[in-house]
């Protein structure tokens, strides 16, 4: 156990850092950066909808059942989004103007990292190999989101270095969820396959409800394309990142 609780701490760890890669867009074109982010969003749909379907979700079913799974992950589904509107969390193609919007974009990211932090703990409680491939999907969905929320607090205001801070801060949250996960495994016996069903369905809200709007604005026939590929290729990562797992 004592090794399961390093890789979790390791990979929140690593989770919390992807917050750090906001800095890369200063001097980035506006028109550069959104080709960019709108690319990193499509494969980051296309590796959540991959590690629901091929990982969590079959995990779930082998531990605990049809009958139990769909159920959880309905609840997943709407656990995600009544915490989204509740918080009123914004993404990357939102329009902020104002301090009080981005602090509750802070706010709403520090919750969802909490709930990243639940999925890579209970992840690796089951199976090293679920647990790696949870912490890549979930590093994948952070990209873009974290380069999109740096983007929206510079632009109401924030410096440079106080918003590299403060979506820090809100991304350390995944270590307490980790933490606050592995303790409970220890309290209350057998809920960790039903934490992964609930979080199979918390992934498909992401990708379906969150990422891939932000691509029905595109209208270029080329770009459709090359969002459709690298949602394609986002799902054969995660696809074959688990075959090869299994061989």
């Amino acid at each position: 156990m004592v090794n399961v609780l390093v890789y979790i701490f390791l990979s929140v760890l690593l989770v919390s850092v992807v917050s750090l890669i906001g800095v890369t867009i200063l001097g980035l074109s506006k028109k550069l950066f959104e080709s960019i982010l709108l690319i990193l969003v499509a494969f980051a749909a296309g590796s959540m909808l991959g590690a629901a379907f091929f990982d969590l979700i079959p995990e779930g079913l082998e531990n605990i059942g049809t009958n139990k799974v769909m159920p959880l992950i309905l609840l997943g589904i709407i656990i995600f989004f009544i915490v989204e509107r509740v918080i009123q969390w914004h993404h990357f193609h939102e329009e902020c103007e104002v301090h009080p919007v981005s602090y509750l974009i802070l706010v709403g990211d520090a919750v969802h990292n909490f709930g990243d932090g639940v999925i890579i703990a209970a992840s690796y409680l089951i199976d090293f190999n679920l647990g790696l491939i949870s912490t890549l999907a979930i590093i994948f969905h952070e990209i873009p989101q974290e380069l999109g929320d740096f983007a929206i607090l510079i632009k109401s205001g924030f410096s440079k270095a106080k918003a590299l801070l403060y979506n820090f801060l809100s991304a350390v949250m995944a270590i307490l969820g980790a933490v606050l996960t592995y303790f409970a495994s220890n309290v209350i016996e057998g809920i960790i396959p039903y934490l992964i069903s609930v979080a199979a369905g918390g992934f498909i809200y992401i990708a379906v409800a969150d990422l891939l709007p932000g691509l029905h604005k595109e209208t270029d026939k080329k770009k459709l394309i090359l969002h459709l590929l690298f949602l394609i290729m986002g799902i054969l990562f995660i696809f074959y990142f688990v075959r090869f797992f299994e061989a």
